[in-house]
């Protein structure tokens, strides 16, 4: 019997957008019969014409004249309310497309992040944004509206055949504007985007390091270097909105000459007995009408065609990082870590940086990491807390696998310190508590257990201190004591620190040293990473890594003594 691998079966892309907006349906048949109505309504200015020119005017009837006008006036006060409903149900619309999607988006973009490091950007927001423009705009309508072209279509067949044919020709050389509009533009379009996002790219990273680029007189090579960048945007720019203003400007110069020259054709006709002199201002009024949703279609086309790429990229994004299923909530941890054959190969890389690697820390546990340069220190936290995925074998904290655990709930209980400590804008107070409704009291017992509470109330504002993106206004010393305030706050059952005294002065390493002592006393599993002595003094157990493989482990006075004796050797 043939055996069918599953993993081989490709899963059916979903449409969740789709899928949400189809939950609006009601909303939308609401939308198409005030577009029923209002498009009803429109046809009252044809009507006017004809009886102002072939009934009022024959008979002189200023009666019957004020009658009619008094009746268009209401109808074009209704339409106008309509219109203004219409308009308002689909901002509404637009409003809980936004409500349903962008947290799911929000976490997508942010999973994004983590499998790309560097290519994190807020374009999966700007994309649903443009998908919500585009449903309150007036692209929509336009398509609520075209339904109604072949109906005003047939009532100038009605008037005469001829008035029927002419209306059915412009309509097709405006269409045939807009499709050759497109195909000569989509690809000069694209490329445009995709320059001006290399260019911005491009800036943003010299604007971060301004101070280093002014330090060492780099800003004209930079410029220029960015220019090139620049200058490639402009091109394809420029080029793609030479096309398409030249085929917008044709559609639109076609457009006011079609609805010109129906009043020729009406006269043509009206003089050879076939219509009325009325029908020849309804006539071009009903053209006008027909060709309204058409022209607004070509007027909106680049938005339409943003919205549906936006679409497409969402949708790409969201099926690539499919929604989590809710996870039952463990038990509060105690520390306990494992790490069974662990491999490592980082996000954008092929090349394992750890190789099965195994350890246990007992729960209280202080451990000591050391090793060279590139041997895998950094990438050994990052694997400890879940944030990079192992390409085999397990890390379990107190017995479940990182995975197990819902991610917004374990960061309670766990600390950390990178390397490249990144603060966000906001306070200092705000930074601590990691941005949550947190007790003053807990805020400042976590910075006086970092031994940086004086510090903060030497600062003009103390703890409501503004700090800029990355911690902007403070030293690296400042953000590295603050970020260990940080990651100590909350009473975390596992806290890693990676480089934790890498900018620190001697205030700063004592303060560091002290912390550590009281994370011990209370029972914090700590990982550390670090060359300095007398932080490596304070650890019950030192691992060394090697080329990414755990070449010693276990308690640290045998660790020295092993390290001791192969340097006598």
């Amino acid at each position: 019997m043939q055996q069918i691998n599953v993993s081989s079966i490709k899963k059916e892309p979903r449409d969740e957008i789709r899928k949400v907006l189809s939950k609006f349906r009601s909303i939308f048949i609401q939308v198409g019969i005030f577009s029923f109505f209002i498009n009803i309504l429109v046809l009252a200015a044809p009507i006017y014409m004809l009886a102002v020119y072939d009934i009022v005017m024959p008979a002189k009837s200023l009666d019957t004249l004020m009658v009619v006008t008094a009746v268009i006036i209401m109808f074009f006060i209704a339409m106008g309310l309509l219109e203004y409903v219409r308009n308002k149900i689909m901002i509404i619309v637009s409003n809980k497309l936004d409500a349903a999607m962008n947290q799911r988006v929000y976490h997508a973009a942010f999973e994004m992040a983590l499998k790309y490091p560097g290519k994190g950007t807020a374009e999966p927001i700007n994309d649903l944004n443009t998908i919500k423009n585009f449903l309150h705009g007036p692209g929509l309508l336009s398509f609520f509206d075209a339904p109604w072209f072949p109906i005003y279509l047939g009532i100038m067949f009605a008037f005469d055949p001829i008035y029927g044919i002419y209306g059915v020709i412009a309509t097709l050389i405006i269409i045939l504007f807009t499709v050759v509009n497109d195909k000569v533009t989509k690809k000069g379009l694209q490329e445009s985007i995709r320059a001006q996002k290399k260019a911005q790219q491009h800036l943003t990273n010299q604007l971060q390091n301004a101070e280093v680029v002014e330090a060492m007189g780099m800003r004209k090579p930079l410029f220029k270097r960015w220019m090139k960048e620049y200058y490639q945007f402009i091109s394809t720019h420029t080029e793609a909105n030479a096309k398409s203003a030249l085929y917008t400007n044709l559609s639109k110069s076609f457009r006011m000459m079609s609805s010109s020259l129906m009043y020729g054709v009406g006269a043509l006709l009206a003089i050879s007995g076939h219509i009325s002199p009325g029908m020849i201002i309804a006539g071009a009024v009903l053209l006008g009408r027909a060709l309204a949703p058409i022209s607004q279609m070509v007027a909106t086309w680049k938005s339409f065609t943003a919205a549906k790429t936006s679409y497409k990229k969402l949708n790409e994004l969201l099926n690539e990082f499919e929604e989590a299923p809710k996870k039952i909530e463990l038990p509060e941890p105690k520390g306990n870590v494992t790490l069974v054959n662990v491999v490592t190969i980082p996000p954008l890389s092929k090349q394992a940086v750890l190789k099965n690697v195994s350890l246990h820390i007992n729960a209280g546990e202080m451990v000591g990491v050391i090793g060279p340069s590139g041997a895998g220190k950094s990438s050994l936290a990052k694997t400890m807390l879940g944030v990079w995925k192992v390409a085999a074998g397990e890390v379990r904290l107190d017995g479940a696998e990182m995975s197990q655990y819902d991610r917004d709930t374990l960061g309670k209980y766990i600390g950390y310190l990178p390397q490249d400590i990144e603060l966000f804008e906001g306070t200092i107070a705000e930074n601590i508590a990691r941005f949550t409704e947190a007790d003053d009291a807990r805020i400042i017992e976590a910075a006086q257990m970092a031994g940086v509470h004086e510090m903060i109330l030497k600062m003009p504002d103390g703890y409501n201190t503004k700090i800029g993106p990355g911690g902007a206004t403070l030293s690296g010393g400042q953000r590295q004591r603050v970020g260990l305030a940080r990651a100590i706050f909350g009473d975390p059952k596992l806290v890693i620190l990676d480089e934790p005294n890498s900018n620190l002065d001697d205030a700063g390493e004592k303060a560091l040293m002290q912390a550590l002592m009281r994370l011990k006393e209370k029972g914090t599993t700590v990982v550390f990473i670090t060359h300095k002595i007398p932080l490596l003094n304070l650890a019950d157990k030192i691992a060394l890594l090697r080329d990414g493989m755990l070449a010693m482990y276990g308690p640290k006075n045998e660790v020295f003594a092993k390290l001791n004796q192969k340097g006598r050797k």
